[in-house]
């Protein structure tokens, strides 16, 4: 039982603990930065120089707090675009990958069912998806206490928690691509163009006529700086999330199910 969830489980530690060292290093120089920064700059009068539609983007609410600095520098980046894309990649590797080099065949000569295949694989990009998000507030918090200044835990856990539904929803896309295209560097590239692109109509339509467009991306309903600036959880927005991921692994299972695998 599981045994595809844990063989393809195993095999994604490595690079996910490379992505979490990575993201570690890169949340460290963001907190060493902050003091020196915001002693030498006023980063609020700096960002309303911004163009609306950057500081739409990133989110931007105050830059001269520790929270508001990390929501924009680091989860504005970091999560919301860098982490997006690279679940949406990885995953879309997921059913193309062995369709291209034969090995799909051979694993469904095996006594289990196509379902069985697509869902235990899925579930594999839990582990990238959670082993980040339990190591960075531990590096987040110990960072900031370094330098004296504090942020709310509930408020960082909730926008790592938060951030798990965003990252299925972008794995979901990227499988769907995966059970569309059989070479593997095409479904990673209209997984990473269909994330990216959703997240350039949001934040350029956002305060126009055309906003309603936006309510197509998943980062509608991910904001890291509603979180730690405001304290404000958008429990509805996760919750639409992964009912969207839900649909989009239905949606896979049946395209997988009726895919003619040569």
């Amino acid at each position: 039982m599981f045994e595809f969830a844990w063989y393809n489980g195993r095999r994604r530690i490595k690079g996910a603990g490379a992505l979490t060292v990575g993201l570690g290093l890169l949340t460290a120089l963001y907190v060493y930065m902050f003091p020196t920064i915001t002693s030498e700059v006023n980063l609020d009068e700096y960002a309303e120089s911004w163009p609306p539609a950057l500081r739409e983007a990133f989110g931007v609410e105050s830059l001269s707090t520790i929270e508001g600095f990390l929501a924009t520098e680091l989860y504005a980046f970091g999560w919301v675009i860098l982490l997006g894309l690279y679940v949406a990649y990885s995953a879309a590797s997921l059913v193309a990958d062995d369709v291209e080099h034969g090995r799909m065949d051979m694993t469904l000569s095996l006594p289990v069912t196509r379902s069985r295949v697509l869902l235990e694989t899925f579930a594999s990009m839990l582990v990238p998806v959670f082993l980040v998000n339990l190591a960075m507030p531990v590096i987040v918090y110990v960072g900031v206490a370094a330098i004296d200044e504090s942020i709310p835990v509930a408020d960082l856990v909730m926008v790592h928690a938060l951030s798990i539904p965003y990252l299925l929803a972008a794995a979901a896309v990227g499988l769907v691509a995966s059970v569309t295209f059989d070479r593997a560097d095409i479904a990673q590239r209209a997984a990473m163009g269909v994330v990216f692109g959703l997240f350039l109509v949001d934040s350029v339509t956002s305060g126009t006529d055309f906003s309603w467009l936006g309510a197509l991306s998943p980062t509608r309903y991910y904001d890291p700086a509603e979180i730690l600036v405001r304290s404000t959880w958008d429990l509805q927005g996760a919750a639409l999330l992964l009912g969207v991921t839900a649909v989009l692994v239905l949606v896979s299972r049946e395209l997988f199910r009726r895919k003619d695998i040569a």
